[in-house]
């Protein structure tokens, strides 16, 4: 029995610990259209946040499973050189996966009220940078682990268009005397 969650796959029962991978191919879908003007703010609309959180929560959980407990007999496999960039990997792979939970947190956060849209916390709180990974060094790992780590990258991608759209619209509110504040306060 498998729980479907529209973009991902995951194994319920029995099987939910399967060293098997269940990601299904990455949906694309217009995230423009999933913008919500309310006045002179534009947010994200709720359910786009709830999809986002659940599926970076499930590739997580399919992440920590796999490098930490499901994948050891594949890292044992590897040369030295292969198990360095294995570790340096999943490493790549899990900062993507936190500053994704950070950045939805914070937009949930926004949407419940607990922060006010347009106060320096929420604006302020840009999706972390996360270190690409090397594409010589994944060839080598196992599919498994690619697949994973691809998953990871296209997730955090997605999430970076949406915090792109959410600072361009947000520059495009704001007045051109706070946009030469602002430019000025970056400057100094």
């Amino acid at each position: 029995m498998c729980l479907d969650m529209g973009q991902m796959r995951m194994p319920t029962g029995p099987d939910a610990r399967s060293p098997r991978l269940s990601i299904l191919p990455q949906r694309r879908l217009c995230q423009s259209r999933y913008m919500v003007e309310f006045g002179t703010q534009s947010r994200l609309a709720p359910r786009l946040v709830d999809s986002l959180y659940v599926e970076a929560m499930l590739l997580a959980d399919e992440v920590r499973g796999y490098f930490d407990v499901g994948g050891t007999a594949e890292r044992d496999a590897l040369s030295p050189r292969a198990r360095v960039a294995f570790a340096c990997e999943s490493l790549k792979v899990t900062t993507r996966l936190m500053h994704i939970v950070s950045w939805l947190l914070t937009r949930r956060a926004v949407e419940a009220g607990e922060i006010a849209a347009d106060s320096r916390t929420a604006i302020g709180r840009p999706l972390g940078e996360a270190a690409d990974s090397d594409p010589a060094a994944v060839a080598s790992l196992p599919e498994t682990a690619r697949v994973l780590i691809e998953a990871s990258r296209e997730l955090y991608q997605r999430v970076c268009r949406l915090d792109q759209e959410i600072a361009a619209s947000a520059q495009a509110r704001q007045s051109p005397a706070r946009g030469l504040l602002s430019r000025l306060e970056q400057a100094f």
